[in-house]
């Protein structure tokens, strides 16, 4: 695999076929960056999101997939896993006469299951972003198929990196397992600060100071993971003194199978990914 920074200008007319929070965070992050509004479209059922777009943006805003596609050189497919069969179906007539570069945001869904609810032959990039993206924190993982050429590949990356890095995938095998490290990862830090805030407030903290201390531990804590280049091992055996309080914490949490946990979460999130696939063929 290999990891993409930030690229030179955007991507040329986009299609985004759903705007929920993700399409909101990328088309944002493209107009940032330059991307002409009047280039941007978006197709969304919901009126008050559709029209929430269009204030906020000034992009046209449809609820019409194929109205919001038509001459669109990419398409964003941000629709829920449950119903990507049936937009692409809606839109494979016109995906077949003008052959956009596709580009799936939807988890447990393949690219080989989107080409062919769009008629076969369509170049895919199946991404799976996360939602610090909508702070521009966030982290992507793009496969793409066969039939996306080197301009295809620049311009996924180009749209994915406007909200944060980009990751390649060559095998898409691997794609249920990005899912679950860092498409669903936030949450898992979400939990361990959730879990942490409690034990100090029942060690008698306030809960705000509790809240306090625990969210910028987490954050100075992230910072230090990607800013200072060195391995997660190396930075905790730096922080655990031998015989002291964190060495205590960090026995009690390997006592109780911590990492024995975190690796079984991660397989039943990968696990479900495929489910996810099989379920919507």
């Amino acid at each position: 695999m290999t990891q993409t920074e930030s690229m030179p200008s955007p991507p040329a007319v986009t299609a985004f076929i759903g705007g929920g929070n993700m399409a909101r965070s990328l088309i944002g992050g493209l107009i940032a960056r330059g991307h002409a509004t009047d280039d941007i479209r978006v197709s969304e059922p919901v009126e008050p999101l559709r029209e929430g777009l269009a204030r906020d943006f000034g992009i046209v805003a449809s609820a019409d997939n194929a109205q919001a596609a038509t001459g669109a050189a990419v398409w964003v497919l941000a629709v829920k896993p449950q119903v990507m069969r049936q937009v692409c179906e809606g839109l494979a007539p016109l995906a077949q006469a003008e052959r956009p570069l596709v580009v799936s945001i939807a988890a447990g869904i393949t690219a080989a299951q989107l080409a062919r609810w769009l008629g076969g032959g369509i170049a895919v990039v199946r991404t799976m972003p996360n939602t610090p993206a909508l702070l521009g924190a966030g982290v992507t993982g793009l496969f793409a198929t066969d039939e996306v050429d080197a301009h295809g590949r620049e311009q996924a990356a180009i749209l994915l990196s406007s909200a944060g890095k980009t990751v390649w995938i060559e095998n898409e095998a691997q794609m249920d397992a990005v899912t679950a490290a860092s498409g669903s990862g936030p949450a898992y830090i979400f939990l361990l600060a959730e879990a942490m805030e409690s034990a100090a407030v029942a060690q008698g903290l306030p809960a705000e100071a509790a809240a306090t201390l625990v969210r910028e531990t987490v954050l100075g804590a992230a910072r230090m993971l990607t800013e200072s280049g060195e391995d997660p091992a190396e930075l905790r055996r730096r922080v655990t003194s031998p015989g002291g309080t964190t060495q205590a914490a960090i026995e009690t949490f390997e006592a109780g199978g911590f990492r024995t946990l975190v690796d079984q979460a991660i397989a039943a999130a990968t696990e479900r990914g495929r489910q996810l696939s099989a379920a919507n063929d």
